[in-house]
């Protein structure tokens, strides 16, 4: 069986390094919020939308289009923060999308790629992005994972490290980052299930703001994972097909 993580991802992720894909000649601002203050004091569903046109389970989900009307489209419907893709290829992301969309919006922004290296929390940094987001497994060693956590820290990024399996979600406590996701993906093999939130979640300790991420369509699917004790959620594929980005967001945001 093919591991689209290790086979697919990271290799596509270190072409785009050296195809200098990374390379930022202007330094943005970031928001002026604060998306953590915002997922606590919400009183309905804490949607983090994603502009992404291509994944690779999916192929092509939307054609490319202006990403600054659709993440506008999104914040019309609720969204409280934006995940943009920067991964050039397979999912048909840019940094110059992200640029685009930062100039134009003001509200917290994930820069959504597969970070393997320092020089892309340098363009997370110019770029005006508020987050970045680590895959744990492919951090085996959780010393070289906090590494670049504290790397990001210092160069005023916030960090989501995203999980699959309770050891990785475990590992992922060792260190400092801000937001704890649980990706309901298997990157391996592309399969989703909803319930890895819900098994991940039995044992759950701490104060740190949980994101469930994957495979989210309905509103039933966003209070089946509240209930699973999740306190925000990740939603883009099911958005990006979307004829109504605006009204899918909504039904989402007004799911709780």
């Amino acid at each position: 069986m093919t591991d689209y993580l290790k086979t697919k991802l990271l290799l596509n992720a270190k072409k785009a390094i050296e195809d200098r894909v990374y390379e930022i000649s202007e330094t943005l601002p970031k928001s002026s919020k604060d998306l953590i203050q915002l997922i606590k004091t919400n009183t309905h569903a804490s949607i983090i939308t994603e502009i992404k046109f291509s994944s690779p389970s999916l192929g092509e989900i939307r054609k490319i289009s202006d990403p600054v009307q659709i993440a506008k489209a999104m914040i019309k419907g609720g969204a409280i923060g934006l995940s943009v893709l920067t991964q050039p290829y397979l999912f048909n992301g840019s940094p110059q999308f992200f640029s685009e969309i930062r100039k134009a919006i003001d509200v917290p922004l994930l820069m959504k790629d597969i970070i393997v290296d320092k020089v892309q929390i340098d363009a997370a940094q110019k770029l005006g992005a508020d987050y970045i987001l680590f895959i744990g497994q492919l951090f085996p060693d959780v010393n070289e994972l906090e590494k670049l956590v504290n790397y990001s820290h210092k160069n005023g990024l916030k960090v989501i490290i995203e999980s699959h399996t309770k050891t990785d979600f475990e590992r992922s406590f060792e260190t400092n980052a801000d937001i704890m996701g649980i990706n309901n993906r298997n990157l391996s093999t592309q399969k989703i299930n909803l319930d890895t939130t819900k098994e991940l979640l039995e044992n759950k300790k701490g104060e740190k703001i949980i994101l469930s991420e994957s495979g989210i369509e309905s509103p039933e699917n966003i209070r089946y994972l509240s209930e699973c004790g999740a306190d925000a959620f990740l939603v883009g594929s099911s958005i990006m097909k979307s004829d109504n980005i605006e009204e899918k967001v909504k039904q989402l945001v007004n799911a709780i």
